[in-house]
């Protein structure tokens, strides 16, 4: 009895620690050496409170059920856990997609600016008039530019900010050179712009076959989850007797073994998935873009 007592204490600290760790890890989403690079405001609409707070409500529920059903509360905080980060564990494809759409619409945005500056509009002008046929995936970013300017915010401060909304690596490269251009007021923007257009559709090409690619491997992700779950559940529900080992404390350890090693192999599933993005450069909050920008801007006016 004191065996078990000690199990179940044992297992119920480890659980909650590693809870809290996942959970910290899960909610923020970086790395802590990155955190400073990203908006608060960012991450505040990342984070999407309220459909947070329904998949809290439904882990606690999925708590609840695992816990009248079989009364193992290894397996109802695994399941709660699940059920709260779903989206966050299966939903890279989404997050790729979302990633694709905005590359696309900034390709296709750069290459209507080129166009518009072609007309010897100046760039004050360009992005308003090129803000009307915009994509949707960075229209509303683009709005917020508009916005600025209209209220007479210096360009180069108006477009830092803009990059902090569309936060994507590949944007920093094309708003790099608008921000050099609006301080230095030089010739061959529309060169700059065309090649960084072409770099945008030969890397939209890339991603795109890259996703392709890696569609089968979450959908395999996916289904050896979803077979995993139904296996478990029916032999909860029809043979009792047969997981009856896992009531005990001792059980109760194996069984966190067991869905460690299971989440292991699932996590390194979704890491194969998952596509590495390259860490910004042009950051305005924790202003090394813009010094970075600076020392760039003093090497091109010598």
């Amino acid at each position: 009895m004191a065996v078990d007592t000690l199990a179940i204490a044992l297992t119920l600290g480890a659980l909650i620690g590693a809870g809290i760790f996942l959970l910290v890890l899960f909610v923020v989403g970086e790395e802590p050496g990155s955190r400073a690079a990203r908006p608060s405001g960012r991450r505040l609409q990342d984070l999407d409170l309220r459909g947070f707070a329904l998949r809290i409500l439904l882990g606690v529920a999925a708590f609840a059920g695992v816990m009248v059903v079989v009364g193992w509360i290894v397996l109802a905080i695994a399941i709660a856990f699940l059920v709260t980060f779903w989206n966050r564990i299966f939903g890279g494809a989404a997050q790729e997609r979302r990633a694709i759409e905005r590359l696309e619409g900034l390709t296709a945005w750069t290459e209507s600016l080129r166009d518009t500056i072609a007309g010897a509009v100046g760039l004050e002008q360009a992005i308003p008039a090129t803000a009307v046929n915009a994509a949707p995936s960075i229209r509303p970013s683009l709005n917020l530019l508009v916005d600025r300017l209209r209220v007479r915010e210096p360009l180069p401060n108006a477009l830092m900010k803009f990059a902090d909304d569309l936060d994507d690596p590949s944007a920093d490269l094309i708003i790099a050179a608008l921000i050099l251009n609006s301080r230095l007021r030089g010739p061959g923007l529309r060169d700059v712009l065309s090649a960084l257009s072409d770099s945008g559709r030969e890397e939209l090409d890339l991603r795109r076959r890259v996703e392709g690619s890696r569609r089968s491997t979450r959908r395999s992700v996916q289904i050896v989850v979803a077979v995993t779950l139904f296996v478990s559940g029916m032999l909860i529900l029809f043979n009792q007797k047969y997981l009856q080992p896992y009531d005990s404390g001792v059980g109760q350890l194996i069984l966190t073994a067991v869905i460690a090693l299971f989440a292991a192999g699932v996590f390194w599933l979704r890491r194969l998935a998952g596509v590495d993005t390259p860490e910004r450069f042009l950051v305005q909050s924790s202003r090394k873009g813009s010094q970075r920008l600076d020392i760039v801007v003093a090497k091109a006016a010598q």
